[in-house]
């Protein structure tokens, strides 16, 4: 999902009361100010300047890939870029892997390491793609995620060639990652008339919805086995709320302020709501060992604009805090080899709205 925007906005409008209560977590900070990071050893930070997130890492782990609209690289909007982890620091440019036209979102380095995956509009807009005209009142105030239909999905190699369509459904599809069996495909598409999951082969054939519940499901990933996916998910239960999401999905928007992790098998069943904090719960992915998620939320927050990152077993127990740092702490990845942790943060910005890539070595 193309969503740099969250990175600056207060998520304030349908929050419910959060679990733990947001004094409880000032006086744990007060305490213990240095062990609520304790697992992030050796913190580097590695882009200096605009907005940049959802980095991912190579089969080898020495490379990440990322969207980013920083306007000293030539971006105007979110546009994929490859990083060398060994060059990154404040001079190196990294090579742009999208057209450089249309808006892109949600990449993914390929099994070979010389292909990426991502999201782009592309096809239907030289420029950057404008978010759906708003002009519903009660709409106006409330904060909207664009669900652009003209997304698809395309694999370039690293030299910013396209190589293949993967979709060339009508509507949105976006927000695909990769197994690491190197089989599957998952991703986000509203063709059946909601966001749900859907799975394809690597090469794009065999696709398949196994989400059905209203409400948009997305940010799927797969476990370290490739057996289970975990996913953010929106679940609208009265009229009220239902009638809502239906009305801004027609207008290509969303409203993410109201979202919980969910797993499931990689065929749809046995579906596990994870957690039920209230607010904002997203941006999940299996810790290396599968028995736990790494996930950001801004559910200890009173303000909404405070995301964190937290940590939580499969079956819902033992949710711990890993951030302090900054409002906005997200997009939580693994190496491979399970050593290392790379986020987004807008730590250290300088006082500037800047988010940037931090890389980290994970301690348990």
């Amino acid at each position: 999902m193309h969503i740099l925007r969250f990175l600056f906005r207060c998520v304030t409008v349908g929050c419910v009361a959060a679990t733990l209560s947001s004094q409880l977590i000032a006086q744990d900070l007060r305490q213990a100010p240095n062990q609520v990071e304790r697992h992030l050893k050796n913190l580097r930070q590695l882009t200096f300047g605009g907005d940049n997130a959802e980095a991912y890492f190579s089969p080898d782990g020495k490379a990440v890939c990322f969207q980013s609209n920083n306007p000293k690289w030539g971006a105007q909007c979110d546009q994929i870029f490859y990083l060398d982890l060994a060059k990154a620091d404040s001079s190196y440019r990294p090579p742009r892997i999208s057209t450089g036209r249309g808006v892109t979102t949600c990449s993914y380095i390929m099994p070979d390491g010389n292909h990426i995956l991502f999201a782009s509009t592309h096809a239907t807009d030289s420029a950057c793609t404008p978010k759906p005209v708003l002009t519903t009142p009660k709409y106006l105030k409330k904060y909207l995620w664009a669900v652009h239909r003209s997304y698809d999905i395309y694999v370039a190699d690293l030299n910013g060639n396209i190589v293949r369509q993967l979709t060339n459904s009508p509507g949105y599809d976006a927000e695909a990652t990769i197994s690491p069996k190197g089989d599957k495909i998952v991703f986000t598409s509203d063709r059946s008339g909601d966001l749900e999951l859907w799975t394809m082969d690597i090469d794009g054939n065999n696709q398949r919805q196994i989400t059905f519940g209203l409400g948009y499901d997305g940010g799927a990933f797969f476990s370290p086995d490739g057996k289970r996916l975990v996913f953010r998910a929106s679940r609208p239960k009265t009229d009220q709320d239902i009638q809502e999401y239906k009305e801004l999905l027609a207008m290509g928007l969303v409203a993410p302020s109201d979202m919980e992790i969910y797993t499931c098998n990689v065929d749809g069943s046995d579906m596990r709501q994870i957690t039920s904090l209230g607010k904002a719960n997203w941006a999940p992915f299996f810790h290396p060992s599968g028995n736990k998620i790494v996930f950001s939320s801004n559910h200890h927050s009173p303000r909404g604009y405070d995301f964190q990152l937290y940590i939580i077993n499969t079956d819902g127990t033992g949710l711990e805090r890993l951030t302090s740092e900054s409002l906005f702490n997200a997009f939580p990845m693994f190496s491979p080899d399970g050593k290392r942790l790379i986020f987004s943060s807008n730590r250290n910005n300088g006082g500037t709205r800047d988010t940037n890539l931090f890389l980290a070595d994970w301690q348990d």
